[in-house]
């Protein structure tokens, strides 16, 4: 069995990490299986540093499409059209997309015209937004797939509801917690916590990338204002990148925002930021990988949103949602630095065998139709 895995952005590497390792173990104990990492973008994407594939102990992408283009239809088309070169060059029976890129998106399509086993990681996921690029992505991925790949009880909930028949649906667990298990003793401590002379649990930290929350310069120094009030004398150190890191500062150069406490820092290598966040005080972020992150470390978590499509995180773990409300933001900041914050559990299945569940799903469904 030949599986092929498709990744659209860095995030995604987090999540295919441990299925490469899953098929890597099933080889070695006699299983006829092998996979392939393509990666939609170029190997000079400027959004993966350079320590990425060593820091999650996985190996470079097998092939870069290369597709680039801010306008996401024009991506769309530059990745169907590349996937299929692809697939004309390398014998493939199953397709796995990570996540719901426009990327990935067209990737299920070429997959699903060819007549290939098709499955979507992670599966089931909704904002209800249909306005939103990604939320169409979900839909139309959820919809072609033969397997759909849950991380719980809400993804499942969501497929049932859409049409989906149980047999089609797996909830495999949220394969984000095997990276972090497996890299877990791996952290590496950021050099600014030693330079600012900060405990673990003595700061709090903070991350930004909508670009509706970034766009919003008013509501965004309106919310900067007031976690930076509601911190006080604790510090807050904010990885930021890109058009988030130039908003930031550009608002913390602003007289009436300026903060000795507020320290934006250059993005973080996946060991670092994993230490940061894992010894926390609290984290505020609009990720919801990191808030799914923070659960697993029962970190306090607010997230910059209304809804998430890691329910669980809210139910179950440490994550709480403040919309893009300052005043509410500022409350339970003030909340988090005085340590008052809601009781967590751990959900089902966050025990780091979701990829080796994935593996054994495809070798069975597979074995099956041949």
């Amino acid at each position: 069995m030949n599986i092929c895995i498709v990744v659209g952005a860095r995030p995604n590497f987090v999540k295919a990490a441990p299925i490469i390792r899953a098929v890597q173990a099933a080889r070695q104990k006699g299983e006829i299986i092998n996979g392939e990492l393509v990666f939609a973008g170029s190997e000079d994407d400027k959004s993966i540093e350079p320590s990425l594939f060593n820091d999650l102990m996985m190996p470079h992408p097998d092939t870069y499409l290369g597709a680039d283009s801010d306008n996401l239809n024009e991506l769309t088309g530059m990745v169907m059209s590349k996937f299929e070169q692809y697939l004309d060059q390398h014998p493939t029976d199953v397709v796995i997309v990570v996540d719901d890129l426009a990327s990935t998106m067209a990737a299920s399509i070429v997959a699903k015209k060819r007549g290939l086993l098709l499955a979507h990681l992670v599966a089931g996921t909704r904002s209800f937004d249909i306005t939103m690029p990604k939320e169409v992505n979900r839909l139309v991925i959820d919809g072609l797939s033969d397997l759909l790949f849950t991380a719980g009880v809400s993804g499942n909930s969501t497929a049932t509801r859409e049409g989906a028949g149980q047999e089609k649906i797996y909830m495999v667990g949220n394969i984000l917690i095997d990276s972090l298990r497996h890299n877990r003793q791996r952290m590496v401590r950021p050099a600014i916590l030693d330079s600012l002379g900060l405990t673990d649990g003595s700061y709090l930290v903070f991350t930004l990338n909508r670009h509706a929350l970034i766009s919003d310069v008013s509501n965004l120094r309106a919310m900067l204002h007031a976690v930076i009030n509601a911190a006080g004398q604790t510090h807050i150190i904010a990885p930021l990148r890109g058009q988030s890191a130039q908003a930031v500062k550009s608002i913390l150069s602003e007289e009436s925002c300026t903060s000795t406490h507020f320290h934006v820092t250059d993005a973080m290598s996946y060991l670092e930021f994993g230490y940061l966040s894992a010894h926390a005080k609290g984290i505020i972020t609009d990720s919801g990988n990191v808030a799914e992150e923070a659960t697993f470390n029962s970190v306090p978590c607010i997230t910059l949103n209304s809804y998430t499509e890691h329910a669980e995180t809210v139910r179950q773990g440490t994550n709480v949602l403040v919309g893009e409300n300052a005043d509410i933001l500022g409350e339970r900041t003030a909340e988090m630095v005085r340590g008052k914050w809601k009781n967590s559990t751990l959900p089902d299945r966050w025990d780091g065998r979701s990829a080796e569940r994935i593996v054994q799903i495809l070798t069975d469904v597979y074995a099956t139709r041949h």
